[in-house]
């Protein structure tokens, strides 16, 4: 705590500007601040620290190994500050700030993007930052304020709230069922050629639960793979074989005809869907009005 005395916190802020943006030209713009300005609050933190921050030459600066560390650890602590000043800022009255929300490419494209642009236009103090992504990221890292996770959740100190469920429907184009006809039973899929997710763990084998609950194990023969399951849905509309795909993402194809959903009563057993967000004594407006948009509006989740 003695040290912390010494140094000026106005100087974080200007500190991870200069991290984020990687120059010091980027940073003042960003701040509305002179160049000048920046740079002499970087040296006096450098001097505070007793460490140098950034590595610089001619044409970028750069982090150091101490400034890569600093840098964590200053965008917790500034986005927990954030948390501590919009909860004493009345900040429950009206969501404001910026959400920084990230979920799967295709639930976030599908169901989460609409939502948030409808939480926008409800509040138009609030900003919203959405990276759709198919991998998990570390909240306190990267500075975000809420996960949307598929399937099973790892152990955490987060926070989670179930906001919805999903299963897979097993999914043709008409074209595809003309040519190869339609499998009447699950032994007849071997026959058929099958489009596959190429990032899961096992993109081949899927287990089936039938009306009577009797469960079934399938392997696929892979004729075409993709890494994103946008280009899995795309290559099952082009008529390329059997697919695999979450429920929220084709239901308007089912609808529309554009595909054919494939053997109805068999389908994998439903997954739940999660919103994570970091563990702080006061939750953020902004994330309670985004996770209660997700469990209120049923046209924007898979049905529970």
């Amino acid at each position: 705590m003695n040290k912390l005395r010494a140094i000026n916190l106005n100087r974080l802020f200007v500190f991870v500007a200069v991290a984020e943006n990687g120059s010091l030209t980027a940073a003042a713009g960003k701040l509305g601040i002179a160049k000048t300005m920046v740079s002499t609050h970087v040296q006096r933190l450098e001097a505070e620290l007793g460490v140098s921050l950034f590595t610089r030459t001619t044409r970028k600066i750069t982090l150091t190994e101490a400034g890569q560390a600093f840098y964590a650890a200053s965008r917790r602590a500034l986005h927990d500050i954030d948390d501590a000043v919009l909860a004493a800022g009345n900040d429950t009255v009206q969501p404001r700030g910026t959400l920084r929300v990230t979920a799967p490419i295709d639930y976030g494209t599908t169901v989460i993007t609409p939502l948030l642009i409808g939480l926008q236009q409800r509040h138009p103090d609030l900003r919203v930052e959405l990276r759709c992504i198919d991998r998990r990221v570390d909240l306190i890292e990267e500075g975000l304020d809420v996960a949307i996770r598929l399937g099973g959740l790892a152990d955490s100190t987060h926070r989670a709230a179930r906001v919805g469920g999903y299963t897979k429907w097993l999914v043709a184009s008409p074209q595809c069922l003309e040519r190869h006809g339609t499998p009447r039973t699950l032994a007849d899929l071997d026959a058929f050629p099958f489009i596959s997710l190429s990032v899961l763990a096992q993109p081949l084998l899927f287990h089936f639960e039938g009306p009577r609950k009797q469960k079934q194990s399938v392997r696929f023969n892979e004729t075409f793979s993709a890494n994103t399951a946008n280009a899995c849905r795309a290559a099952a509309l082009a008529g390329g074989g059997l697919a695999m795909l979450t429920d929220f993402s084709i239901r308007t194809d089912v609808a529309a005809g554009r595909l054919v959903r494939v053997l109805p009563k068999w389908t994998p057993p439903r997954s739940d869907i999660h919103a994570v967000f970091p563990t702080t004594r006061y939750l953020p407006s902004k994330v309670r009005a985004f996770i209660d948009a997700i469990k209120a509006n049923p046209a924007h989740r898979p049905h529970l």
